[in-house]
């Protein structure tokens, strides 16, 4: 099996190319479509701004070969940025996203005694049973760094809940394209499992 990393300059790219290494997955890392047709499954990363992001996306020409990638039917899983990015648009300077999956970011709003950004281990609560979270203790704790969060359209897209403020959703998906607001690859061991319940999948 050979897992396709998307490099669009947005971080975070080499702490999931170590947590495939030690799970003995081969990888191809690049910003080039052509370099990751062929990749059984694909891993969309990413920190930073979605107007920036969708900017570097454009410019490589990889906003088309997601949606292609997405529309062939082989698993894609958005992280962090990578999971906002996937929906229809972010708050986040007004941008307009890929939308494969419908919905929205939102930014967290002030609150007394929240912090923005969210930052550090918080709880995923999924309600039944998911492939995602196989193997993986209901509540398990995972870690996250964001101040915008996935509003999916539909209440049925959501896998996980987290609450921070909020309820949101933390891990959603639709048919083979997954997304997680947490980095499941700082995670530790409870992260690793998604990653393989992903590739095996």
């Amino acid at each position: 099996m050979i897992v396709g990393i998307v490099d669009y300059e947005a971080g975070n790219i080499r702490s999931v190319e170590r947590a495939l290494g030690f799970l003995g997955v081969s990888c191809v890392r690049s910003n080039r479509g052509e370099d990751l047709r062929t990749a059984d499954k694909l891993i969309f990363p990413g920190v930073g701004e979605a107007f920036s992001a969708m900017e570097a996306l454009t410019r490589c020409g990889l906003d088309s070969f997601l949606k292609d990638y997405a529309a062939s039917g082989r698993d894609l899983l958005g992280i962090c940025l990578g999971s906002q990015i996937i929906l229809d648009s972010s708050e986040e300077r007004n941008t307009a996203c890929l939308g494969i999956i419908p919905g929205k970011a939102l930014r967290f709003m002030p609150r007394p005694g929240l912090k923005i950004p969210h930052m550090g281990w918080n709880q995923v609560h999924v309600s039944g049973s998911h492939p995602l979270f196989k193997g993986i203790p209901e509540d398990s704790s995972f870690y996250f760094v964001h101040s915008y969060y996935p509003v999916p359209a539909s209440d049925d897209l959501a896998v996980g809940t987290t609450e921070y403020g909020i309820p949101f959703a933390s891990a959603f998906g639709r048919d083979n394209v997954y997304a997680c607001q947490f980095h499941p690859e700082k995670s530790g061991p409870r992260g690793l499992q998604l990653l393989r319940n992903f590739l095996e999948m």
